[in-house]
């Protein structure tokens, strides 16, 4: 083989094949289920130990930032490998962190505070990492609503701005979970450090986004 068309080959962008992207797609979505299914398994198995509602918010929680992270992960994955279509996966993968989170929210309203209206308000006031942590979800409130096609179309370039509150939204959950926990700090900060690496790899889309406020 020549030494040109080799060289070619080489630098050529991966190709987006159609069974690959539903493959991935698939993947994404079984990935995103499956520790769902088991947790509702182990709820009635009564695996999640001697403290279920405690166990349960924390693994709907760190399933979260794993979501959220993996999100951050692909814009820069797709351009270390020239397979730019893999972005494709953004937008499923932004709609389970979405769900994870509210169902993360929801375990805690119904299960910790028994919908205790006046008691919910009492703790977003007095506890201030559940503040952080509903405005971290109220920001993936406004990604998950504003993905749908007809609203991307219709907010254009403003599309783009509001999306960057993905940056925020990651450093806001990682502050909500160093926060929460009473004892132990190592898990939370792999997660913060993580977040900071991959925010450290996305730097310049990071600023860009900065810069678009000013």
């Amino acid at each position: 083989m020549p030494v040109s068309q080799a060289t070619s080959q080489q630098s050529r962008p991966l190709q987006w094949r159609k069974p690959a992207a539903v493959t991935l797609q698939v993947l994404v979505h079984l990935g995103a289920l499956a520790p769902l299914l088991w947790l509702f398994y182990a709820i009635n198995a009564g695996l999640l130990g001697g403290d279920p509602v405690k166990e349960l918010i924390h693994y709907l929680g760190t399933g979260t930032l794993r979501l959220l992270l993996l999100t951050l992960l692909v814009s820069p994955l797709a351009q270390f490998l020239s397979f730019g279509q893999l972005n494709r996966l953004r937008r499923p993968l932004g709609l389970w962190c979405f769900t994870w989170a509210s169902l993360h929210f929801t375990a805690w309203l119904a299960l910790d505070l028994a919908f205790d209206w006046p008691l919910i308000g009492g703790e977003l006031v007095k506890r201030t990492y559940i503040l952080v942590g509903f405005t971290a979800w109220l920001m993936l409130l406004a990604l998950a609503v504003t993905s749908l096609p007809a609203l991307m179309r219709r907010m254009g370039k403003r599309w783009k701005k509001l999306h960057g509150l993905i940056y925020p939204v990651v450093l806001l959950g990682c502050w909500h979970y160093w926060w929460s926990v009473k004892s132990g700090w190592i898990e939370p900060s792999i997660y913060l450090g993580a977040a900071l690496l991959l925010l450290l790899w996305r730097r310049d889309k990071v600023v860009k986004w900065l810069r678009s406020f000013s």
